[in-house]
């Protein structure tokens, strides 16, 4: 091919892109990174776990408060949404500050679309300017799922409670949240501690479908008994009424309706494939584009990272497969480095948290692994730290493979929960076995000294 304007192009600048665009031009590459928001951070800053998960903390300290207290005076909703606003603008800040560090990259406000394998045209509603690249990271994200149902344009979705000037700016006095996975979970959660009146509907008859079934029903039970969890529930229409929306939904059979102020729709996320991509003759479906483990699609020079590829649709998750492209592309589209997602901590941020990571019994049950896993727990109501915090429920469950107890995985539920799964995913991915964790001294009182308390039940 010709001399390339850019060693490479970017298509978005989340997760899935930057962390490659900021190796590749320390590595002197030029990189053209193009988004339609103008900014790094992608929906996960703009939209997504970043600002719910501000807005999660201060629900959380409000829950604490009230608890331990016992004053259920909570803060105003605008306070919440201006502390959400603050941290994203914060971090939008740190990112312009890395951009201004990497001369070499070269950020663009616009979309981009496919031309050919090697060539994209990049419109910025302005102009059109076709980019030729030697490697393309394809990093356009997921967007939020709308089915087609009557009425469906009345609910809210995640941007519109997490965005940038977001259209819920007054806490509701009730909601239903069509959906059971993890934002509406979440949701529910943090909202319910806030005090409105919340209704989950959900299709199946688990919530949060495809995590480890023990740690849900934990979870469940922990979860404020003032949520409204409605299990086989098939949403067929939402209206509008003189106090807010009325939500019509199948339930064993016979058609039934519940009503709130507001909906919230929570029925998952739709990768985002550029235009373009279809005629490249490269694999893809309704799931994202597929990629193997060197992040390759069946082009070598194409990388596909982040919710786009549909592997598992987290920012961490993004960010170190944008990395693994990166080294990949160093190496001359030569796989040398490979995504590893057998040990991907993965957290509801719910009230109480919930997280797992790696191989847990529930899944070995079902048949995804031949491996024999003895298991060990540790309660939290033994705990200090959650005595403290009157997070009694919940606690530390580990999964060590029979015979070495090297370990394979684990989960927790309640406090902490959303940081003892990332040691444990540490230990995990490092192969360490409850013999290592057992011999380590992890400090106390904190709730990490669960996991090595855990591990002496078995050495």
């Amino acid at each position: 091919m010709p001399d390339a304007d850019f060693d490479v192009v970017t298509i978005g600048a989340g997760g899935g892109a930057y962390p490659a665009a900021l190796r590749l031009a320390r590595a002197g590459l030029r990189v053209l990174m193009t988004d339609p928001k103008g900014a790094l951070g992608g929906n996960c800053l703009a939209e997504g776990c970043i600002p719910s998960k501000a807005m999660r903390e201060v629900a959380a300290h409000v829950r604490l408060h009230a608890r331990l207290t016992g004053d259920p005076a909570g803060i105003g909703y605008e306070r919440i949404i201006a502390h959400k606003d603050d941290v994203q603008a914060t971090r939008y800040a740190q990112h312009e500050r890395e951009l201004a560090g990497a001369p070499q990259v070269t950020l663009r406000r616009a979309m981009a679309r496919f031309v050919d394998r090697h060539t994209v045209v990049v419109d910025d509603g302005v102009g059109r300017t076709a980019i030729k690249a030697r490697h393309i990271i394809v990093a356009s994200g997921a967007d939020v799922l709308v089915p087609a149902l009557p009425g469906a344009d009345l609910c809210l979705t995640s941007r519109d409670l997490f965005g940038r000037d977001p259209r819920l700016t007054e806490r509701p006095a009730s909601m239903v949240i069509i959906g059971g996975g993890a934002i509406g979970v979440e949701t529910a959660s943090f909202f319910a501690a806030l005090g409105t009146t919340v209704t989950i509907l959900q299709l199946g008859s688990q919530m949060l479908s495809g995590m480890d079934t023990d740690m849900v029903a934990t979870l469940q039970a922990l979860l404020d008994p003032a949520i409204r969890i409605v299990s086989d529930a098939g949403v067929t229409a939402v209206e509008r009424t003189r106090e807010g929306v009325r939500v019509h939904y199948m339930h064993a059979g016979k058609p039934s309706h519940t009503e709130a102020a507001v909906a919230v729709m929570a029925i998952g996320r739709r990768p985002v494939i550029p235009e373009g991509f279809g005629a490249l003759d490269l694999a893809f479906d309704q799931h994202g584009i597929r990629v193997d483990a060197a992040m390759q699609t069946g082009a070598p020079h194409i990388y596909a990272c982040g919710d786009v590829n549909g592997r598992l649709p987290l920012f961490h998750v993004a960010v170190r497969e944008s990395l693994v492209a990166s080294h990949n592309i160093l190496a001359r589209d030569t796989p040398c480095d490979y995504m590893d997602y057998t040990a991907v901590p993965i957290t509801l941020f719910t009230i109480p948290a919930a997280a797992q990571v790696g191989l847990t019994g529930a899944a070995a049950r079902a048949g995804a692994s031949d491996t024999v896993l003895v298991e060990s727990a540790y309660a939290f109501r033994e705990d200090a730290r959650a005595q403290m915090t009157g997070d009694t429920g919940g606690g530390i469950h580990l999964f060590f493979e029979a015979g070495n107890l090297r370990l394979r995985g684990g989960w927790v539920v309640g406090v902490d929960a959303d940081q003892l799964i990332g040691q444990i995913g540490v230990a995990v991915a490092a192969g360490l076995s409850a013999y290592d964790l057992a011999r380590f001294p992890d400090q106390h009182p904190m709730a990490a000294e669960g996991i090595s308390h855990a591990a002496r039940a078995l050495v």
